[in-house]
């Protein structure tokens, strides 16, 4: 939704608030997307003297 007419703050969160409420809801995500803590983890390489 474009507010970029609305100068009153508030009025602009009302409007966004409404048109979020219309729009149809969103679409689960899909099963091979992790995302954020979900990610696997990298895990830390040894410190110090190399491994061959």
């Amino acid at each position: 939704m474009n507010t970029k007419h609305v100068e009153d703050r508030l009025e602009r969160k009302k409007l966004k608030r409404t048109s979020r409420k219309k729009a149809a809801p969103k679409a689960p995500r899909a099963a091979g997307v992790a995302r954020g803590s979900l990610k696997k983890k990298v895990t830390k390489l040894s410190k110090g003297q190399r491994k061959r």
